[in-house]
This record gives structure tokens, sequence and C-alpha cells, in this order.
């Protein structure tokens, strides 16, 4: 079996490499190792003709200026007018160039870089992110840097396996490292470029570089980008363009050079953006009519989720209002058993890039880093690099929740009876009514603003009032770190060299929240404080003794009305010790040998609040009342719910060794291993109930890489290739409990294999090639799939928990006694009975899981006798779900195949005048979303097509360009993200951009 695999994988590669749908051009220029003096510019599409080669390409994958095939890594580099050329700007336009390498938006302001099967799988503050971002060499663990443009970049590296013995705080996948443009001490010198696109595009960015002095430079560059939005929306209510741009950066830099032995770098970066962006570009579902799951687990179509699903609807229904209490049914919204008042007759268009939403999304970011480096040469033979700053980033973003448009709730029964009720002298309702329908039960419907006081409109904060529910969500957070690193490395005479170094990292993150807010949750927290003021005011006379009431008692709601899910404070001590030993054991042979120490130490307060506490009307200030939560979490407050706190620290050695030859000066082979390693983390408070662990365990990987870098035909082909394999232990993946994404472990194997080629026949032409294969596998894995909790079962009935719109199953000896069960308890307590569940292989019904649980283990009588139980508990059992083994399922966002081309002439025209057309092509196979590799699952492979034409000025002072990017106008889906049960199993997806089209113009001296 492992030799057919073999044969496949390289008929494969060989047919990939004939038949790619090309790669794009990786750097062929000549930049500047860090730090050193600028090089020259890179050479242009003017070269001259004598020059039939490809330039060098300097890298710093093991932190010293190295040609790129010198380098025993797979690394690729791309220089700032590589990056022009191929059109890359940002992240989602980097990933197309790179073989085994992914990149997708996901729910929560955050994004995943996944490179050979290791991404971004693990969901929460606590996490760390399977690839390294750097600046400068400076970590950023907490970044908007995938959200902003690129603009005056010295070069792009990305290296591909882990990193750990060099690189930040570790990096089992790889490290992406943007190295910006320094000044140049020598000549003042200034570009700039403007552009006009389709969709109001409008980008420009400029450049100034100035001598102060023989040793004293300054260098200022920044860009400003502002677009309409990509997706059209239908709603003449509401912002008729989302998913636009209003963005801008700036970057400053100074350098001194004292002397020839020391520079220092102090750099400043600032970004803004406040505009429209959309989180998620589109929602699938195919819809489920009965409302047990909201979609159907089976194919994703064009549908809006059963409202009758989602936790605002059933906990503002008529039957969960009459378990609280008889007297509260006549206040519900509707019955779950009727037709869906929320989202029932809504139809939505089948363009990915059209929606018809009643909430236009808002999106703030800002971050901004401070950071210096020094370089000190001590003597000939020892350098000294320290590399340190401070980052700074907030972003906060609000989305429609169901990309949907809520339908109206004129007429509605529960509101007139909340109308009626608050006419009475002091009744409690008359608040609820004056906060959620202030112009009547006809008048339209308030919904809260998510906000840290956890009152929202009923401590006057509502953000809309509208005829139907305004759905939304929203994600903040406010991150800090500073670090410092320093190595020293050695340049010795004999065949002995090393490297030594230590970091330290200090991140903390505050504000830490996502809420969702609906009107469903805004009048269950209304309707249910003002039952329990009553209850307050009244007392227990049934009671025994009877309990008195308090007629001062202050009309209440519960709070907080939305979900919140909120993470106070994150925090992250982190430092590692490493170094590298490399022997020249001759011209040819090198051998390299690393270790590293790293230690984290990781802290988290957090909670999920929904409907917990009593608060009086007015009360904003948590301090000012004993019925509101402290935020301290203090358990003795009345009601309050306390924070959950968790440290834990972990520690790793790992390393690697290396071993290469050079056949000849332009030819060279190699072989390594390296162990990555990622730290584990601390799972967000769940439950008792729900089987999660509160920590996962850190991942491990064993990394196996034989490669080639080869050049030919006096620097007219350049050809790498590698082949490697994975041993990855404790993969952290993530998944959805109790409308909270919790982390598990398991393992997985990996291997695959890339080729990179750049060509050169000419001077004139320039062609670039690549391919990758990748086979990943994940080790035998039982975990429960919310999509279908019945694993598939027949004899597992499905619950949609009336209290919290949760899934369980209840199981039994077969099919029909589950189902039985199911029946005799829903009718005493007035629930309707089980029905087929479309897309499932079994049946489930509204009910109360802890409840079905609790009279399974001690039944009545009744229950006994009918089903022929004399003593004892009933053969029925209550859970979260039926696991299902997910060994063997391919890693998500690892497609197996990409490819990609690329190809540029120059054509040399009179008065030194330049014309160059280029084309791009990428190839990105099938992928899946999740681990579980359900049909549903899969993301379809798409191919994306570049082209542009530039002309040039004499020696390149001037240019104009035309371009257009994505000419197919693929929908390309990058990611999907499945919702929780109690929003319906709704599928988020997110995409690449649209086709871009438009003309720019630019000059640089």
């Amino acid at each position: 079996m492992h030799e057919m695999r073999k044969l496949d994988l390289l008929g494969a590669t060989a047919i990939a490499l004939l038949f790619s749908a090309p790669a794009l051009a990786q750097d062929v220029g000549n930049p500047a190792p860090q730090g050193a003096p600028e090089a020259g510019p890179a050479p242009s599409a003017t070269a001259d003709a004598a020059d039939t080669g490809l330039g060098d390409i300097v890298v710093t994958a093991q932190r010293k200026g190295e040609r790129l095939q010198d380098v025993p890594i797979s690394v690729s580099a791309f220089s700032g007018d590589a990056l022009k050329a191929q059109q890359i700007n940002n992240a989602t336009q980097l990933q197309l160039s790179l073989p085994n390498i992914t990149f997708t938006k996901t729910n929560f302001t955050s994004s995943s870089f996944t490179i050979r099967g290791i991404g971004d799988l693990c969901v929460g503050f606590a996490c760390d992110t399977a690839t390294g971002i750097h600046v400068n060499d400076m970590p950023l663990l907490s970044t908007r840097l995938f959200e902003t443009e690129y603009f005056d970049l010295e070069r792009v590296e990305v290296l591909r396996g882990p990193q750990g013995t060099l690189f930040g705080r570790n990096a089992t996948s790889g490290v992406v490292n943007f190295i910006t443009a320094r000044p140049n001490l020598s000549a003042f010198g200034a570009s700039g470029s403007a552009e006009y696109g389709n969709y109001n595009s409008i980008r420009g960015e400029g450049m100034i570089n100035a001598p102060i002095t023989n040793t004293i430079g300054v260098r200022l560059a920044g860009y400003y980008l502002n677009r309409d939005g990509f997706t059209r929306n239908l709603n003449p209510a509401a912002k008729s363009r989302i998913d636009d741009r209003d963005i801008y950066a700036l970057r400053g830099t100074i350098r001194w050079e004292p002397s020839p032995n020391t520079t220092l770098d102090i750099i400043g970066y600032y970004f803004h953006e406040n505009d429209n962006r959309s989180r998620i570009q589109k929602q699938l579902c195919h819809r489920d009519p009965t409302g047990i799951l909201g979609c159907q687990p089976d194919r994703l179509g064009y549908d809006v989720s059963n409202g009758n699903a989602t936790l605002a609807t059933v906990l503002s229904s008529t039957e969960f209002f009459r378990i609280n209490s008889p007297t509260l049914a006549p206040f519900g919204l509707g019955s779950v058993y009727g037709p869906d008042l929320t989202f029932g007759g809504l139809t939505v268009p089948t363009d990915l890039r059209t929606v018809n939403i009643d909430f236009t999304p808002t999106y703030y970011a800002q971050e901004y880093h401070i950071m210096g480096r020094l370089e000190q040469q001590l003597g000939d033979a020892f350098k000294l690099t320290l590399t340190g700053g401070y980052a700074d980033n907030k972003v906060d973003s609000r989305t429609d929740y169901n990309l949907a448009t809520d339908n109206a709730l004129t007429n509605n029964p529960g509101l007139l009876a909340l109308a009626f009720a608050s006419q009475a002298p002091g009744s409690p309702f008359a608040n609820v009514a004056k906060t959620l329908i202030p112009n009547g039960p006809n008048g339209g419907v308030c919904v809260s603003n998510i906000d840290s006081s956890l009152t929202g409109a009923f401590g006057g904060n509502a953000i809309k009032c509208a005829p139907g529910s305004t759905d939304y969500d929203r994600s903040q957070s406010h991150a800090r770190q500073y670090s410092i690193e320093g190595h020293v490395d050695s340049n010795l005479d004999g065949p002995f060299n090393f490297l030594l170094g230590g970091i330290y990292v200090d991140q903390k993150t505050t504000q830490g929240n996502y809420g969702v807010a609906s009107f469903g949750l805004d009048y269950a927290a209304g309707i249910l404080g003002a039952a329990q003021t009553i209850k307050q005011q009244t007392g227990d006379p049934t009671a025994t003794p009877p309990v008195p009431g308090n007629p001062a008692f202050p009309s209440s709601f519960l709070a907080p009305p939305f979900f919140f899910n909120n993470t106070d404070l994150f925090k992250l001590k982190s430092y590692g010790l490493f170094g590298e030993a490399y022997f020249q054991a001759s011209d040819r042979l090198k051998f390299t040998a690393g270790l590293r120490y790293s230690h984290d130490q990781k802290f988290v307060r957090a909670r999920s609040p929904i409907l917990s506490f009593l608060v009086p009307y007015g009360v904003t200030d948590a301090n000012q009342s004993p019925f509101i939560a402290a935020y301290d979490g203090d358990p003795g407050r009345p009601g309050n719910q306390a924070f959950a706190e968790r440290e834990v620290s972990f520690g790793r050695l790992t390393g690697r060794a290396v071993v290469d030859f050079k056949v000849t000066p332009d030819n060279l082979i190699y072989a390594s291993y390296s162990r990555g390693y990622k730290s584990g983390g601390i799972n967000p408070p769940i439950p008792t109930e729900f089987n999660v662990s509160e920590t996962f365990a850190p991942e491990a990987v064993n990394a196996f890489e034989i490669g080639t870098k080869n050049t030919f035909a006096n620097g007219m082909i350049r050809l790498n290739a590698s082949a490697f394999y994975y041993q990855y232990k404790n993969l952290q993946l993530s998944r959805i409990v109790a409308r909270t994404s919790v982390n598990d472990n398991t393992d997985a194997d990996i291997w695959g294999v890339e080729v990179e080629g750049v060509l050169r026949p000419d001077p004139r032409w320039l062609i670039n090639l690549s391919a990758s294969y990748l086979y990943t596998s994940i080790k035998d894995k039982f975990l429960v799939d919310s999509r279908d909790v019945s694993g598939g079962r027949s004899d597992a009935v499905i619950i949609k928990d009336i209290t919290n719109a949760s899934n369980c199953v209840v199981t039994g000896p077969n099919a029909a006694l589950a189902n039985a069960y199911v029946n005799a308890f829903n009718s005493g307590v007035g629930l309707k009975p089980t029905v087929a569940v479309p897309g499932t292989n079994t049946t489930g019904a509204y009910s109360i899981c802890t409840v079905l649980a609790s009279t399974a283990a001690n039944p009545p009588s009744a229950l006994r006798a009918a089903f022929g139980v004399p003593a004892g508990p009933l053969p029925f059992s209550v859970s979260d779900g039926i696991p299902v083994n997910i060994g063997g399922n391919k890693l998500p966002n690892a497609p197996t195949f990409k490819a990609s081309a690329g190809v540029q002439y120059t054509a040399d025209l009179p008065g030194g005048l330049t014309l160059i057309p280029r084309a791009d092509l990428t190839f990105t196979g099938e992928q899946y979303s999740r681990s579980f590799n359900d049909p549903i699952d899969r993301i379809p492979s798409f191919t994306q097509a570049n082209a542009q034409i530039q002309l040039n000025g004499r020696d390149d002072r001037w240019f104009v360009r035309a371009f257009i990017s994505n000419i197919f106008d693929s929908n390309s889906i990058t990611g999907q993200y499945v919702t929780d049960q109690s929003s319906g199993l709704f599928t988020n997806i997110f995409t690449l951009e649209p086709r871009r089209y438009g003309i720019a113009a630019g000059f640089k001296f």
C-alpha cells in the first residue's frame, strides 16, 4: 500500500509539472540582506540582453543574509517589485503564489494561514497561531496585518515547516516574515502611485527617502485605500453596498549608522480602518422544516435557517414561557411548533455576492507598533543583533448575524399581551414595554446594543428599533504585546560556527468579547425579569412557612439580554532559549544542529453570562446594585455569575538537524529533521453537563524533509523541490459546544511534495511554475458532529432543548423504545411527539435534555410500569451526541493539489520605453472545511487568473499599468464555519475577491 502511494505521488507530481495551472513568479531581484546597506534596485524587465540569467535572491531565513539557493529550508521569497508584478496586495492574494499554502478569514475577526496542512484549527484567545507572523523578525502574536495592504516592502519570506529553533516563540507550520524597506543613506529618493478601478476603488501609495547626514537617514511611506463594497444589499432600508474599505497605514523608519560596525533602525507603524467590511461573505443552509436542527446536514443551499431552532425564538416562545409559569404563556411571541415568524417565507439571493439584510456591518480596527533593531559587529568574528518593540491593536466589528431581513412582528399576540399587561398600575411589565416597544405593539421593536454594562436596551442603550428583530453579532478585542530578542552569531575562520539567542514575549488581551443580540433575547430578559419581580414583590404564600413579599422590590430585567462570551483578561508570558551550531566538514558538506527550550505561561479570566441575574432599571454600573454581577467575580453577590479563572504553563525542548551537500556550486541537496511545538491552552467555561476538558494539550510535530535546490543553464533555470513527512501529535481542533468554541486534541500524519521553478530562456521572457501534492490523515478520534448529533444512527432521537436551544440525543434499546420514552415524557409536560428529521436517519422533538436524563435515572412509577421496569432506572441515556470516528479523514483547509504558473514578456520600445505584459494562473484543489469530511464540508476547487500590461519610462522613472484580477470572476471559497445549534447550524463562508480591474500610474526617482 505504501509503495502504491509513493507511485501515485510521483505520478501526480509529474502531471502537475507538465500541465500545472501555473504558479506565480517569485522574486528574481537582489534585495539586501536584513540590516545590510541597501542594495541597488532589483533588476527591472529592461535587463541588458547580455544578462541571460536569474538574479540571486538573498533571504534571512537563517537569521543572516544568504542566497536562497544555499539555504537548506523550503522558503519562497518575493521582492516588493515582484509583489506588484503579480498583483499580490494582501494575504488572500499571497497564498495563490505558494505551494501547499492556503489562507482564509475565519469567523471571529481572525484568519488562518495554513502551511502543509497545519493551520489555525484552534479557536480562542488562549490558542497560539500555527504560522508565525513576523515583521523584521519581530513576532506579532495578535495582529491586523492580514487585513491591511502591502506597501513599501523590501521582501516577504515564507518558510515552510517548523521553525522553532530560530524564529519567534515557535511555529509548527512555518513563518511569514515581512521585511520593510529601510532608509538609503546615500541618496534622496521618492516614489508614488495612484490607482483607480471598478467598485470606485481608489488606492494611493507614496514613499520619501531622505538622508539627513552621512550616518542618519529617514524613510516615510504610506498608502490609502477606499472602495465601494463587493457585496450588494437588496434591502432598501440599509446600505446598498457592504464589504467596502476605508483604510490607511503609515510607516516611518530612522536608520543610524554611527560606524561601519553599528546599524540601528527605529520603525514606527500605524494602521487604521473604519468601514463596512463584512466578516462573512454569505450564509448557506438547506432549511430544516422541523426546526429541530435549523439547517439539514446533507448539503448547503440558498435558504435561511429555520428560526424556530434558534435561542432567541426558543426563549421567547409560548412553550418556554409556559414551562416557567403557565401565566406567562400568553406573552410568547409564537410557538416552536407553529410557522417560523422570524425567517419563514424569506428567500435568499443565489449570488454569493448579493444579500438581503437589515443591519449594515461596521468594522473598526487600529494597530500600531514601534520597534528597534540593533546590529553590532563585535570584531571580525561575532555579531550581536537585538530586536524589540511594542505592539498594540484593537478591533470592533458588527455583522448581521443571519444575513437576512427578519419578518415584521405586526399584530404579534405576545406583544399585544405585553402592551395590555403594562397598563396595570405599578406593573413591572410597564418598563419592559417602554423599553422594547416604545411606540406600541405594532410600532416596531428595539434591540440591545451589545456593551460591557451587560444591560443593553434596558440600560438605555438600544442599537436599533425596527418592524422586526435586528439580529447581529459583535466581535471585539484589545491586545498589546512587548518583546525583546537577542542573538549572537559567529563568523569564525574555521569549519565551526554558531548562533546563540533568547527571546521574551509578554502579551495581554482585554475586552475579548463576542456577543449576539436579537429581539427574542431582549424580550425573554424583560418578560422573565418582570415575572421574577412580581414573585419578589408578592412572595410565596403557598410555601411552608410562607415567604413574605417585598412591595418595594424594584422592577427588574434579566441581564445580560444578549449572548455574551466575555474573555475579561488573557495573559501570556513566554520565553525561549535557542542556538544552532554549523560545521562545514568540507567545501561541499555542511552539518547543522539546533536546540530550543520554550516556556509558556497563560492565564485566562472568562465567563459566558446570558439572562443570568436580576438588574433594576436605570442601573448601568455593576457596583451600584446588589442585583447586578460584580466584575471582580465575587461569588457573594446575589445572582452573580463569577468569572472562571485558570492558569497553565508548558515547557518543551525542541530542535533540528540538517545535512546539506553541494553536488556543484549550483546544485544543493539536503535532508533535515525538526521538531515543532505549539503550546496548549485553556478552554472557555462550559456547563458541566457537557464533556469538555478545561484545557487542551500542546502540539508537537516531528518533521522529516529532503530537498534539492538547483540552478541550470548558466542561471537561466532555477528548480527547487522538496518532499516531507510529518508526525503530528495532539493536533488542536475546534468545535462548538453550548454556543462556545472549545478545543480537543488528536494526531495526524502528513506528507507531500513541492516543486518551484523559474525560467528565463532569454532576457525578455520570465516564466514561473510551481506545484504541490499534499496527503493528510487524522488518526482515530471520536467527536460529536454538531450538525448531526445522532451520529447517523436511527435509534438516537435528536432533542432540541426548549430551555437553551442546544441539541442532545436520547438512546435506548432500539429506536421504537427511544421514541416511546420521549413521547411519554413530552405528553406529561405539554410538548409534542417526535417527528422525522430530514437529512438524518432518525427522529427528533422539542424537549428538555436535563429533565429527560434525570427522569430516566429516577423514573416515576407510571413510567416504570409503561416500560416494564419494576425498579431502578429506565434503559435510556441522554448525552450531547453520539461520537463519530474522524480517523482517516483529511485535515481542514489542506487541498491535495495546488499548482500555478506565471509568464511575462518585455518588449523594448523606442526612447528607452518598455512594455511588459504578464499573466498568472493558479489552481487550488478540493478541500474540506471541517475534520468530519462530510459531503457538506467539501470546498470546491477553484481557479484564479490575473493579467496586466505595464508601460515603463526610461530607466523605470514612471509607469502606466492596466490590470485585471480574477478574470473569470470565480466565486472562490477559501473557508467555512458552522455556527452553533442554538443559531440553527447555518454555514458562514469566506471568499476571495471578485473580478477587479483598473489602471494605475506612478513615478520614482
